[in-house]
């Protein structure tokens, strides 16, 4: 049977037998060709385009719908990719042909996007931050251990395994009690930060829907600064802590088996680019305390990128990610009784990579590399350090009710 007329009779039986949309999303993802649907086609979704684009043969998937508020956007991605252009993301949804969907929009729209694509049967590869807030993350982590559908975060240096691997260290011993963990993602710009360009083509009312972009963000008249530069806005972002912490947190949170941390403290300001529209700060910091430590410290500037070393400090043992994996240094008092380990790493962090293991998820039900509750874990975490920020308060996980609250 051909995988068109396979894919066909599966349907008809699916209408027939009351099979549920998600049933059906399991069955046709098992062993055939993957479809994907896009949903935001901007440019962090251009990347992810381009990689799949050069998957299609190799790893036998394609693109069969793009979706985007702007016009142009989604007339360039259906260009690059070939699918079809539908201008409601849940029109999109409702195609039966589409295994699962990257969700690459603003972080606003994370939440409500992929619910619906689970209630509609679609494995999803979503853009990290997973939530823009906690409550979100825990609603929809809880829907997708209640299924059998997959969810893929998109931290792609998850697909990176030294973070795992240097959690086999960690709990065998080799470091020692860990105290401190630090990591940081900092840049440098000369004039302001995320400042993309925005595009003059861009006509609310006439190839954007700018009313379907706001979305469940509060209502404002047309503002193309938010809307191309929409990092440097609360609404939409929580800006170093969603768009960059993420990425680091997660590792320090895969490598050390925590879970939610006990408190957490957040700083920083509007230091270098004062004369700015941006509402987030442009130098940021959060201090966590996990339960029984270790503190965890992320650093970051937008005005000097200056790196800081990335480390699990144990009392026996510091382990230092680099470019090639990580080494563990033992400490002098124990230099003795352990000798250095260089670890050579085999991932990497990439888009291409991260969509392989939703892939064989998909396929062969494989461990996802950052699944819903990592997920979960890392935006906690950023949003305890925001709010702290932003309420110039020390906050507290209130473990009983699993939600924020002042310390």
């Amino acid at each position: 049977m051909s995988s068109l007329n396979r894919r066909e009779f599966i349907g008809s039986a699916a209408a027939t037998s009351g099979m549920t949309a998600r049933s059906y999303a399991q069955v046709v993802g098992a062993g055939e060709r993957l479809r994907i649907g896009v949903i935001g086609c901007g440019g962090m979704a251009g990347g992810h385009m381009r990689a799949l684009v050069k998957m299609r043969e190799s790893d036998n998937l394609d693109i069969l719908a793009v979706c985007d508020v702007f016009e142009k956007r989604a007339e360039q991605a259906a260009s690059l990719t070939g699918g079809k252009i539908v201008k409601d993301y849940r029109t999109l949804l409702e195609d039966r042909n589409i295994d699962y969907v990257l969700i690459a929009t603003p972080e606003h729209w994370h939440f409500q996007m992929a619910m619906d694509a689970l209630d509609a049967g679609r494995h999803v590869y979503l853009e990290k931050p997973m939530t823009q807030r906690t409550e979100q993350a825990k609603k929809l982590a809880a829907k997708v251990r209640r299924g059998a559908l997959k969810l893929q975060v998109g931290v792609q240096g998850m697909s990176d395994e030294s973070y795992e691997t240097a959690r086999k260290y960690v709990e065998d011993g080799t470091l020692g009690k860990v105290v401190l963990a630090q990591i940081d993602y900092s840049r440098n710009h000369k004039d302001d930060f995320w400042m993309y360009p925005i595009d003059p083509d861009a006509k609310p009312g006439v190839n954007l829907d700018w009313k379907a972009w706001l979305g469940p963000a509060p209502k404002r008249p047309w503002d193309p600064e938010r809307y191309f530069r929409w990092r440097r806005y609360w609404d939409y972002s929580g800006g170093i802590a969603t768009d960059l912490f993420i990425h680091r947190v997660t590792r320090i949170i895969k490598a050390l088996g925590l879970t939610f941390p006990e408190k957490g403290v957040g700083t920083g300001g509007k230091f270098q680019f004062t004369a700015g529209l941006a509402e987030v700060p442009d130098t940021f910091n959060i201090l966590l305390d996990y339960p029984g430590g270790p503190t965890v410290i992320l650093v970051s500037s937008m005005a000097n990128n200056t790196p800081v070393d990335h480390v699990l400090r144990g009392h026996r043992a510091t382990l230092q990610f680099t470019r090639t994996g990580f080494v563990i240094r033992p400490q002098e008092l124990y230099a003795k009784e352990a000798k250095e380990i260089i670890y050579q790493k085999k991932g990497a962090e990439d888009i291409s990579l991260h969509h392989r293991n939703l892939h064989a998820a998909i396929r062969k039900n494989e461990p996802l590399k950052c699944d819903a509750m990592l997920g979960y874990y890392a935006v906690v975490a950023c949003e305890m350090g925001l709010q702290s920020f932003r309420k110039r308060k020390y906050l507290r996980w209130d473990a009983a009710k699993e939600r924020l609250a002042e310390a």
